[in-house]
């Protein structure tokens, strides 16, 4: 469907349980594959870092970038704080331009929640629900990661939870190459 005709969804997917980037995914391949112009850009994860949704999208001509700098305790919430601010500056130039048809913004939920050290100077919530007010008509904008904000919730479309009934690491086992990374 041409972008002038398109109403955009805003999607979140959020809650404790493994998948919401992967269901991301999913659906970011599915996008491409109706000629949808997609761009990911993921809060916590870092450059540093090769991940295998990175390499497989690449491969798609998808552009993926991760502009965190990882876990919270790996650095100093300085370093982070500045990963956030410069984070949200992309991801909010991105959305407003209006070039692409899906925007992802992985983990901006876990970036919102953030309590180690305060983020709401540097990636105010009062910004985030503007801009998700005002995106491009056209424009889908799915927010993941866990423990999403009710007011982002309100503004959203669609809201998927998802909860962990069995996880392998509840027996011990670190994250699995190919599943987790």
């Amino acid at each position: 469907m041409e972008r002038s005709k398109r109403q955009g969804m805003m999607l979140v997917y959020t809650g404790d349980g493994k998948g919401k980037t992967t269901a991301a995914m999913g659906l970011c391949v599915r996008a491409v594959g109706r000629g949808y112009k997609v761009l990911i850009l993921q809060f916590i994860k870092s450059p540093e870092r090769t991940y295998g949704e990175q390499i497989a999208l690449e491969k798609l001509g998808v552009e993926i970038r991760q502009l965190g700098i990882g876990f919270t305790w790996t650095k100093t919430p300085e370093e982070h704080r500045a990963a956030l601010a410069n984070a949200w500056a992309e991801a909010k130039r991105c959305v407003l331009e209006g070039d692409y048809d899906l925007v992802i913004l992985d983990e901006l939920n876990n970036a919102l929640s953030i309590e180690r050290f305060p983020v709401a100077d540097v990636l105010p919530l009062a910004d985030v629900l503007e801009v998700i007010r005002n995106r491009p008509r056209h424009l889908h904008l799915l927010i993941t990661g866990r423990n999403a904000k009710q007011e982002v919730i309100e503004l959203a479309d669609l809201v998927t939870e998802m909860n962990p009934l069995k996880h392998y690491y509840d027996e011990g086992i670190p994250a699995v190459f190919g599943i987790e990374y």
